[in-house]
């Protein structure tokens, strides 16, 4: 289009004015989604289609002062070469032309890709004016010739006549399950073949009125703004994957896909924008997905808040962790021999706090270990404890420390190293440290427990098996792995209290154990009533509230070594 303008100019050189072209361009305006414009190098003038400025950080569709003011919208790594090509213009005095890829900053100053070419006139081999035209190469379609549906970029526009006040109904984003699988074993003409059936399918059950997108990739939206219920969803969803379920039977199950529904019901959209029905249809999606997919899922307020605080607790767990452990503590539980009640050492226990206070473990140590963080943190931890002992040992030499490794250190890191090298650099004995790791833990990485099992005991490190009596208990572990200790889990000690039969389960436990030359250590004791039936057992150690509750290791020294 910039070039029926640049034709028309060329041919009216000697009348046509910038002031003109600029008439020109308004005309266009309206008939084009990219941006025309014309730079004036005499009067250091820039015109710019008028919407723009509503892309991009633009001091106005028409400002004086060129180099120092287009400069500011353009993303600043990028701003050298823009500099450079239009000097080699203004000092050329044949170059006709300008095609360059770079960067402007949008109204939100995120950088956009964008393809600037222009027809550069000149009068006498001077440049007096450049016409052209600003396309953005990184925006997305507005149309998907693979399912025949428009874009994303058409649900934007159509949501933006919306400005005051969304009517009644709902958004289903839809997405297909494990699709990328599809694509890998079948071939990507297969995968777009199911793409466009599904299209297909979602158009035949929309009702009138309902519009249809398709999104990102293998996810749709419907917009129902005819006041639709909640219900109403539910059951377009179910009728979606019924016929979709058809179509996997009638093509044999060669390809066998499902579908995910998040419902957002438009009421419960409390600041309407693009952003914020995009950013909560994609939560109510991810939710139905991890519900084991091939379901639903409707918009709640309180599950999308608790989602938020957990991204909260993940960024601030990052930045502790990079700002050197800041808000991590270590507490220490007493662990004290049953047969004279003297005190062998303690657990090492993680904490964590922000400004607004601790919080759980429960609630920070799974984050840790599904981001990995709990590599660095674990190591942090491992050094402060064996730290600890080597002072805790100036007053008891015998002490020991029980340090816990999660599955994912015992996976993804060389935990054996950073065991070893820790020992070393603190100088504590390898039989004073006790590297605690939970049943749990083993069943899901059991051949790399195995070798870490295998190489700390070669090197003198004890080694307790935690959480025993939880509900796993594969007793053959016992056995094969022979673990110094075995730990009995708090629930079993509270229902051996209580339970006659889980009291005698609990006692032929320990006996088998002691048979087989390990030791049993009893966690979670609380009462003196709690201690002396379980001392009749007898374990070898236990570990409760009874005997001392984690505490700071200030705390810890004052009231179990020097007895204050």
């Amino acid at each position: 289009m910039e070039l029926d303008i640049v034709e028309e100019a060329e041919q009216k050189q000697d009348l046509l004015t910038v002031d003109e072209i600029r008439q020109m361009i308004d005309l266009y305006n309206p008939c084009t989604d990219d941006y025309l414009f014309v730079l004036d190098f005499e009067k250091d003038t820039y015109y710019i289609s008028p919407h723009a400025l509503e892309r991009f950080r633009l001091p106005g569709y028409y400002f004086r002062g060129v180099m120092d003011n287009l400069t500011q919208v353009v993303y600043e790594k990028d701003r050298e070469p823009l500099i450079e090509d239009l000097n080699d213009i203004l000092s050329s005095e044949e170059r006709d032309s300008h095609n360059l890829i770079y960067r402007w900053l949008n109204t939100e100053d995120q950088p956009v890709w964008i393809n600037c070419r222009g027809r550069v006139i000149r009068v006498a081999g001077r440049a007096v004016y450049m016409v052209g035209c600003i396309n953005e190469i990184g925006r997305k379609q507005k149309a998907d010739n693979v399912s025949g549906l428009l874009g994303e970029s058409s649900l934007q526009l159509f949501l933006q006549n919306y400005t005051e006040k969304i009517p009644d109904g709902y958004f289903l984003r839809l997405g297909l399950d494990n699709f990328k699988s599809i694509n890998t074993k079948l071939g990507i003409e297969y995968g777009d073949m199911v793409l466009r059936r599904m299209a297909d399918i979602i158009g035949q059950c929309v009702h009138d009125g309902q519009r249809l997108y398709r999104i990102v990739a293998d996810e749709f939206m419907i917009i129902d703004f005819n006041g639709g219920m909640a219900r109403e969803a539910s059951e377009l969803y179910r009728n979606i994957r019924r016929a979709l379920d058809q179509f996997v039977e009638e093509n044999h199950y060669e390809a066998f896909v499902t579908v995910s529904g998040g419902i957002l019901m438009c009421r419960d959209i409390q600041k309407f924008s693009y952003s914020q029905i995009m950013k909560l249809s994609e939560f109510s999606l991810t939710q139905a997905k991890q519900l084991g997919r091939n379901r639903e899922y409707l918009f709640d307020q309180k599950d999308y808040d608790a989602f938020m605080k957990r991204k909260l607790l993940t960024q601030a767990l990052r930045q502790s962790v990079a700002d050197e452990f800041q808000g991590f503590e270590v507490y220490y539980q007493p662990i004290f021999h049953n047969s004279n009640g003297s005190l062998c050492g303690a657990e090492e226990l993680m904490r964590y706090h922000t400004s607004e206070g601790m919080v759980m473990p429960g609630e920070f140590i799974p984050i840790l270990e599904e981001t990995g963080l709990i590599i660095p943190a674990g190591r942090w931890i491992l050094y402060e404890a064996l730290r600890f002992a080597k002072r805790m040992q100036e007053t008891n030499p015998d002490f020991r420390v029980n340090v816990n490794v999660s599955y994912v250190q015992v996976m993804k890191s060389d935990v054996v190293d950073d065991i070893m090298g820790a020992l070393k650099e603190c100088d504590v004995r390898p039989k004073d440290l006790v590297i605690e790791l939970t049943e749990s833990g083993l069943i899901e990485s059991d051949v790399y427990f195995t070798r870490l099992w295998r190489q700390l005991k070669e090197k003198g490190v004890k080694l307790a098996l935690d959480d025993f009596g939880t509900g796993y208990s594969n007793f053959h572990y016992l056995n094969d792995l022979r673990p110094d200790i075995i730990k009995i889990d708090r629930s079993f000690t509270v229902r051996a209290i209580a339970n006659e039969y889980e009291y005698n389960l609990l006692s032929l436990l320990s006996g088998m154990v002691r048979n087989l030359e390990l030791k049993v250590c009893v966690e979670g004791v609380e009462t003196e009533e709690e201690r002396d039936k379980i001392a009749l057992l007898p374990p070898d150690f236990s570990q409760g509230y009874f005997y001392g509750r984690p505490c700071a290791q200030d705390v810890f020294e004052e009231k179990f070594i020097r007895g204050v």
